[in-house]
């Protein structure tokens, strides 16, 4: 009894951390759905606000106010676009954020081929 004691408290952080780490490789899944899903946009558009709408729709779990998207092409036509986009995630709890940091930069990337312009 006494060694579950002392070592139920150390068995809830490293949950809590497991549970956090968990939460955090979900929303980098969005985050490269969400630069994937931007390159296509601005693959098929010319204007840079549809590859950022069409970035933020496929994040659904992720407040849009802490995600940045970035849209830079070369040249016009047949050359490549590419989408960078990057997440400030917050940690969810004092005591998880306690053994990780505050917030972590969550990034990803895609290039396609453009086809208008």
């Amino acid at each position: 009894m006494v060694e579950l004691a002392l070592l139920l408290p150390v068995l809830f952080l490293v949950l809590l951390a497991a549970v956090q780490v968990g939460l955090l490789a979900r929303d980098r899944l969005l985050v490269q759905e969400a630069a994937r899903a931007g390159a296509r946009a601005a693959s098929v558009s010319l204007q840079d606000a549809d590859a950022r709408a069409a970035a933020v729709r496929a994040a659904p779990g992720l407040d849009p106010e802490r995600l940045e998207v970035a849209v830079s092409r070369e040249g016009g036509q047949g050359d490549v676009v590419t989408v960078e986009v990057a997440y400030r995630a917050q940690i969810a709890g004092p005591i998880a954020g306690w053994l990780l940091p505050a917030e972590v930069t969550l990034e990803g990337a895609a290039a396609m081929r453009q086809e208008v312009g």
